[in-house]
């Protein structure tokens, strides 16, 4: 038999976007994943909180960090795990979002986790179905459990949020963790810039309370924390850099620009890297500096911690 859980103060059990939450229910989803940290280093890595709940992969887009985190964050959890394969699936033979939604639903799972080329499309899941929602990316609207891993990441460097100067550079125009990581770390209290080419500056982004440079050189000077990100060719339509050498020798982050930061600044990537076109390899293996590989280890125990805080707002599991 499960024991009872206490309601979570997150109050929901969806988790759509950074967008809405308050200083408070970051932190707490931030001090839940903390304590999964230790745990996921034990040999004995496995609790049973999850014991009777069945959590739903549904990717439809590639992924190897965020479906294999959230797969062990479940298993962890004591969940069954399943994953679709969206390839072979009745979405391919035509079926709508809605209909497999409603296809799912009717299957009683406790957790649908989705990654979807379109803005919105978890919003469109949430509301037809009657289980918890968390949004694994939707197009380039947002990424909140990536903004929340590396808000974790840089509390363990630097034991704070606010106060930090953050720069996230390269591709803003086509990226979801960017516009996640902007809401969070503004309501968390940090100073936000952005640094890319004008060609990858949305429209209006000063309007989300961020400083806006086209110089890295210039953007980098006094950083505690420097975000880089993917090229995401596959989003663009039609050329919106000259080059990816000509890309990378002016936003590229190398040790050049690098030193231009603050000496103990934190570089991170929520991968995949294009090394040599976003940064350079010696840069992205400097374990002084780098926390690409930490952001891996606690996209993990992030993962644990939403699962955990929307599972106390669900119904109860069933009693074996």
């Amino acid at each position: 038999m499960q024991p009872a859980l206490l309601p979570s103060i997150f109050g929901d059990r969806h988790l759509l976007g950074i967008e809405g939450l308050s200083a408070g229910a970051i932190t707490h989803l931030l001090d839940l994943s903390e304590g999964y940290v230790a745990l996921n280093r034990e040999v004995q890595k496995r609790k049973s909180l999850l014991g009777g709940r069945t959590v739903v992969l549904l990717f439809f887009e590639t992924s190897t960090r965020t479906r294999t985190s959230f797969e062990l964050a479940g298993k962890r959890l004591g969940a069954d795990v399943i994953n679709i394969a969206v390839a072979s699936s009745a979405i391919k033979k035509g079926e709508t979002l809605i209909d497999t939604a409603m296809t799912l639903n009717a299957m009683h799972p406790d957790m649908l986790i989705m990654r979807h080329p379109d803005a919105g499309a978890a919003r469109l899941l949430a509301n037809h179905v009657e289980c918890g929602v968390i949004n694994a990316g939707d197009g380039s609207h947002e990424h909140p459990t990536q903004a929340l891993l590396d808000a974790l990441t840089i509390r363990h460097r630097f034991g704070r949020i606010e106060g930090l100067r953050v720069a996230i550079c390269g591709d803003v125009m086509h990226s979801r963790v960017a516009r996640s990581n902007i809401l969070l770390l503004n309501t968390m209290g940090a100073s936000v810039r952005i640094i890319a080419p004008p060609t990858l500056v949305p429209a209006a982004i000063e309007r989300m309370g961020v400083e806006i440079f086209h110089d890295m050189r210039a953007g980098l000077a006094g950083c505690d924390v420097i975000m880089m990100l993917r090229l995401q060719q596959e989003r663009m339509q039609g050329t919106f850099v000259p080059s990816t050498r000509e890309y990378f020798r002016f936003y590229g982050l190398d040790r050049a620009k690098l030193a231009q930061a603050r000496e103990n600044a934190l570089i991170l990537h929520p991968g995949p890297m294009n090394r040599g076109v976003e940064i350079d390899s010696e840069v992205a293996d400097d374990i002084t500096r780098s926390a690409i590989l930490d952001q891996v280890e606690l996209g993990v125990a992030v993962r644990q911690g939403c699962l955990d805080a929307l599972s106390r707002n669900l119904g109860p599991a069933p009693v074996f």
